[in-house]
């Protein structure tokens, strides 16, 4: 499991209402909410966000609420994968529930520019950084939990019915 594009870069504490503002919250419907990810911080990513664009940001990505929206949003966008310092304990859990693939990689985080061409390798938790040729090693999950993540998520994991020591 792969994914390659464009990085988008964040700061620090990027809380959940950032990310998908509770203003919106009133539709069930990921599409819809997606229109709004990240529009408080930046308003031209849903715009410019192509498949398999990766986010970049520091430390406590998803602080705040303990919504699902959030990670939901970024994943439907289609959003690759996050790169971040660290993510807030919830919006971790909450990530790898709705089949978000995230990393943690300090060193990514911190070098890896806005708008440089990304590619990430999840099964080995390399991250190449195309535009300047360096790679960064990131601690990829146990098989059982890419099992979660290819599949979609926690609940479309179940419904499948395998299982990975």
């Amino acid at each position: 499991m792969n994914t390659n594009g464009k990085a988008f870069k964040y700061p620090d504490n990027v809380d959940t209402d950032v990310i998908i503002p509770a203003r919106y919250l009133n539709t069930p419907d990921a599409k819809e909410l997606a229109l709004h990810c990240m529009e408080d911080i930046d308003q031209s990513f849903v715009k410019k966000v192509q498949k398999g664009d990766v986010m970049v940001a520091g430390w406590n990505f998803g602080c705040g609420s303990s919504r699902e929206h959030a990670p939901l949003v970024i994943k439907t966008c289609g959003t690759g994968c996050v790169i971040a310092k660290g993510f807030a304990r919830i919006f971790y859990r909450n990530a790898i529930n709705i089949g978000l693939p995230i990393l943690e990689c300090e060193a990514a985080a911190e070098e890896i520019g806005a708008g440089d061409q990304v590619s990430v390798d999840f099964d080995t938790g390399v991250i190449l950084n195309q535009t300047t040729g360096k790679a960064y090693q990131a601690q990829p999950f146990p098989p059982f939990i890419q099992h979660i993540i290819r599949c979609g998520g926690l609940l479309k994991s179940l419904k499948e019915g395998e299982t990975h020591e």
